[in-house]
């Protein structure tokens, strides 16, 4: 393509409205060394040297999406605590509306807490509980979320599943109907529990492994031909228009029922896996919702999630640098 026509597309980009429903997350990171053994038990003791709050699961999504330039709303369920209180404020700072964030006094805020020494990680301690919403959370969200999307009516709707129990499938039927009926793009990232709940999405963006557990279905080889396969599998059970699966070092396979191929990966240094799948279903969102071009949306989001695997940790992607490597590698 036009190096003038990939450059409008990214553009095009701040024109975009985008609701990011599911699991949100608050990622801590405590840096430290470790100089001894602690004389209590055989563990490191790990003297913090700093401390970093990052954005998780759904809000990491919507993140990437913000950073894109995209207008992101969250719509999410976090516990009425310090840590929630905390998510918010990192949301707020990086430009995404919360107004669709609901407090619950049942549930805590998801945070992971990972304690790092010279790079390498010697915890994590998670605080969740992952027991679907009760009634009295999820008939409010539910409402809320949809009184939005008839308001707004953005252009997508990603629903970003982490198991921990805000995509319930009552929450998953009703948002997808709505966005049938008023015609919003909806893009799936499953996971397990949920994977054969999402009928008639627009796109189905599940990884390898995911296809594997979610269909119980082991492919002797990835690729084409099997993958294939897959694909059909899914459409028999969803219904929906387009498959979109990471393979991982191998890149990504699409299938919109005419077009199908494996785009792969480009060799690049990777430093943390961490997030990939996040920056993958933004860009994907955005690039899809502006050209309804699928080889173009898996080949620019494979690029996406190839750059953020060259960071530590959970970053969000850089336009930026996805423009350029777009460009130096798509256009003519």
């Amino acid at each position: 393509m036009k190096k003038e026509d990939l450059q409008t597309i990214f553009e095009k980009m701040s024109d975009i409205r985008v609701v990011v429903v599911g699991d949100v997350m608050l990622d801590n990171y405590w840096f430290g060394s470790v100089d001894r053994i602690s004389p209590e038990a055989p563990v490191p003791i790990v003297a913090i040297e700093k401390r970093e709050s990052r954005l998780g699961g759904a809000a990491n999504v919507a993140l990437n999406c913000r950073a894109l330039g995209a207008h992101v709303t969250l719509a999410s369920i976090i516990g009425n605590d310090e840590n929630g209180k905390a998510l918010l404020a990192l949301a707020g700072e990086g430009g995404i509306d919360t107004s669709l964030v609901m407090k619950s006094n049942h549930r805590p805020t998801t945070t992971k807490v990972r304690i790092l020494s010279k790079g390498q990680q010697m915890m994590r301690i998670d605080e969740e509980v992952t027991h679907d919403l009760n009634t009295a959370e999820e008939h409010p969200f539910i409402d809320t979320v949809l009184q939005y999307l008839q308001k707004v009516k953005p252009h997508a709707v990603i629903f970003e599943d982490y198991n921990k129990g805000v995509l319930k499938e009552n929450v998953i039927h009703q948002i997808t109907e709505h966005c049938k009926t008023i015609g919003i793009i909806t893009v799936v990232d499953p996971k397990k529990k949920n994977f054969l709940s999402y009928k008639d999405v627009t796109i189905f963006k599940p990884n390898l492994k995911e296809v594997h557990e979610g269909l119980h279905f082991d492919m002797p080889s990835i690729d084409r031909p099997q993958l294939n396969i897959a694909h059909q599998k899914l459409k028999e059970h969803l219904n929906h228009s387009i498959t979109f699966i990471t393979l991982s070092e191998k890149g990504v396979y699409f299938n919109d029922g005419e077009n199908a191929d494996i785009l792969p990966s480009h060799i690049r240094d990777v430093a943390d896996v961490s997030g990939a799948g996040d920056t993958v279903v933004a860009t994907a969102t955005l690039i899809f919702s502006i050209t309804r071009d699928v080889r173009l949306m898996a080949a620019i989001a494979n690029l996406a999630g190839g750059l953020v695997c060259g960071e530590a940790g959970v970053v969000a992607i850089n336009k930026s640098k996805l423009l350029t490597e777009s460009t130096s590698i798509l256009c003519e």
